[in-house]
């Protein structure tokens, strides 16, 4: 069967990206539904429009390329179509315009590795990386707040205003904006249920935990996490990820992921998720380019 290439168009085309990455999950997979959903609505097209293509066959979305242009590539393709990562590839060759080209590669991802070099790319052992962890949804920990601060979900538009504020101190970043979030919140797979704030004694939000889940395979993946820097060292980030995991699990998940920076230049995070009992299972290698002035 060909398989026929496409730009992407719309919401509706995120959603068929995420039936793909569902239907071919397991712990081993560089991407997760929530990741696709953070990650395409979390900046508004003007801040972040980039070139994305779809590959289809029977009537249904059997790959993907994602160009996070300058350099970047996300990609995903079902088992049964192996030949189209060479057009994806080739597809990231055009989009990038002869510019410096990267992409990140899991360990169990081996046929990518081959074809990356075959394509003229080498291995950065230097490039920052991610770690995959994980963790059941079992022995849970109760959460710990400082008298005056509150763990709940958010509450809808009435939050919004608030969740945005939050997320724009603990990243120090005004990217993502009242009008991006409201995206987010009517996209598959968010639940305001497994969206956690800490609220603080003032009324502002101090922390935040945001899970997607992944129902198909009863996984939620933690994507973002954040602590307004007014705050910080008070176990918020502990404690609102901990109320988020256990609504996860009353929501039917049987276990969790999480993908923070792993090299030592970027320790906290990892240190958190650890400390929250998940364990690592892969991470990601950097895989370049150069461009063809260099």
């Amino acid at each position: 069967m060909t398989a026929i290439m496409r730009r992407y168009a719309d919401v509706g085309d995120l959603r068929a990206m995420q039936r793909l990455t569902q239907r071919v999950w397991s712990v081993a997979s560089p991407h997760h539904v929530g990741d696709l959903a953070w990650g395409r609505l979390m900046y508004t097209l003007d801040r972040a429009d980039w070139p994305i293509a779809l590959w289809e066959a029977g009537g249904r979305v059997v790959a993907w390329g994602w160009a996070h242009l300058p350099d970047d590539l996300r990609l995903q393709v079902d088992p049964a179509f192996p030949e189209l990562v060479e057009e994806i590839l080739a597809w990231f060759d055009e989009s990038a315009a002869g510019g410096p080209r990267e992409i990140n590669v899991l360990d169990a991802q081996r046929e990518l590795h081959d074809a990356l070099v075959r394509h003229g790319y080498r291995p950065r052992d230097d490039a920052p990386y991610f770690r995959y962890h994980s963790r059941p949804l079992t022995d849970l920990p109760e959460p710990v707040l400082p008298d005056g601060f509150t763990a709940r979900a958010v509450r809808g538009d009435h939050d919004v205003d608030r969740r945005v504020a939050v997320h724009q101190a603990a990243w120090s970043s005004t990217g993502v904006t009242t009008e991006s979030y409201r995206a987010i919140m009517d996209a598959w797979p968010y639940r305001p249920e497994l969206d956690w704030i800490v609220e603080a004694p003032d009324g502002r939000f101090a922390a935040n935990c945001l899970i997607w889940y992944d129902d198909a395979h009863r996984v939620g993946l933690i994507e973002p996490v954040g602590t307004d820097p007014a705050h910080r060292r008070r176990g918020l980030s502990r404690a609102v990820c901990l109320a988020a995991l256990h609504a996860l699990r009353r929501a039917g998940a049987t276990s969790s992921i999480v993908c923070p920076r792993g090299d030592e230049d970027y320790p906290v995070p990892q240190a958190l998720y650890r400390g929250l009992g998940f364990h690592p299972y892969a991470r990601t290698h950097t895989y370049v380019k150069l461009g063809q002035t260099e």
